[in-house]
């Protein structure tokens, strides 16, 4: 049965931290045809994560309701490098970069998203062929005190910390995209508004209806703290495995869950709140609670099996004190013994269980690393022959020694 008006807006709606103008977006589903809804992604990382997926989950709504999805690639705008909340200038990446970056977001993406509902677009296509003529006729439809009005701009003028001309462009550049694309709704950050709007400008100088502008959220990462990136891995990424992913939700704390649980899953708000209550209440564990949401997170990337299998994993390792079924076992490594001893921070970079030297020297400092159980706290221990239980963090090795 067809959804009413009210209740397409209602599922439309949810997550959003602000629409301009919802009366436009119910006008526009009034006329009964598919709206092209656009969303973009400037290639900067090679993977996606779930904070990405916050976006790309409100894609996927306008899709179950028939409209058109528009994953956007900024291939030309990374070159740019989006200025958004940051203090300086983004060094500019590499075309090779982009390029590989973006295809793996063509194959990340359909992990949530309709393919035959989705149109991939790269903006080069439109952009790339600006002659300076027309840039210059774009740039004329702004005003540099217009853009001096965000608030990153603003704080870097009056601090004196420069802003490259090219810099300005990205709004107007994102802003055309909309044009190129005639989009009726863009999805975006809550950082992103100011973006957002310039594109519902622009659309009114070349004729179009402005576009309705839809934010979500920043999601914030496993710390609670700071916005989900790569670079302060406080990430969940995607393309992890099952058991990292599952074991990284059990990190968050309990009143984060229930945003996870808005942000990142289908449930209503309404049975949001039925499951706060019943947490409140003490009919529910937090523990049980939390246990599900990363049931869900992990089955909508992998599958509902390797879901249960990875709460099954954390139940044992963790909750239980019991080791991994499957602890991977190697041989000690050339390079890691030495007249002294042997090197730790070698030992975790060289068998996977630290990304680097430098990473495991952290690791060691921070009291995260075990040898049969026992905590080690140098660089250097000696040498020992037999095989070794070697534990860092959330990982496990066994290492076999002459």
């Amino acid at each position: 049965m067809p959804l009413s008006l009210d209740e397409q807006l209602r599922y439309l709606s949810k997550g959003f931290a602000e629409m301009i103008r919802e009366e436009d977006l119910r006008e526009r589903l009034k006329l009964g045809r598919p709206l092209r809804v656009k969303t973009g992604f400037d290639p900067t990382a090679p993977d996606l994560h779930l904070g990405h997926t916050v976006l790309i989950r409100k894609m996927k709504h306008f899709q179950d309701l028939g409209h058109t999805v528009i994953f956007l690639i900024g291939d030309m705008t990374g070159l740019i490098g989006d200025p958004t909340g940051r203090n300086a200038t983004r060094p500019p990446m590499t075309r090779a970069d982009i390029e590989r970056n973006a295809e793996t977001y063509k194959q990340q993406v359909f992990k949530i998203l309709d393919p035959a509902r989705t149109e991939i677009r790269f903006n080069s296509q439109w952009l790339e062929p600006l002659t300076f003529e027309a840039l210059v006729r774009l740039a004329s439809k702004y005003t540099v005190a217009r853009l001096l009005e965000r608030d990153d701009f603003a704080k870097r003028y009056r601090e004196g910390t420069p802003i490259s001309v090219h810099e300005l462009l990205y709004p107007l550049a994102q802003a055309y995209d909309s044009v190129a694309l005639e989009a009726d709704v863009e999805l975006g950050g809550t950082d992103q508004k100011f973006n957002l709007l310039v594109g519902r400008e622009i659309q009114r100088d070349f004729g179009q209806a402005p576009q309705i502008v839809a934010t979500v959220p920043i999601l914030e990462g496993i710390d609670g703290v700071n916005k989900m990136s790569k670079s302060l891995g406080n990430y969940i990424g995607i393309t992890e495995p099952p058991e990292v992913m599952f074991r990284k939700v059990m990190q968050i704390s309990d009143e984060l869950m229930y945003r996870y649980y808005e942000l990142l899953t289908d449930l209503t708000l309404e049975e949001i709140g039925a499951l706060r209550a019943r947490v409140a209440s003490g009919a529910l564990h937090p523990m049980e609670a939390k246990i599900a949401l990363g049931k869900r997170i992990v089955a909508d990337f992998h599958s509902a099996e390797a879901a249960a299998q990875a709460a099954e994993e954390f139940n044992r390792v963790v909750r239980k004190k019991e080791l991994p079924a499957d602890i991977p076992t190697v041989a000690l490594p050339e390079g890691v013994a030495t007249a002294a001893g042997i090197r730790v921070d070698k030992l975790l970079a060289k068998t996977g269980l630290a990304e680097s030297v430098s990473d495991a020297q952290r690791k060691v400092k921070a009291g995260a690393v075990e040898i049969n159980g026992e905590r080690v706290t140098e660089l250097t221990i000696p040498a020992r022959s037999g095989e070794w239980l070697v534990h860092a963090g959330k990982q496990w090795r066994k290492v076999r020694t002459p």
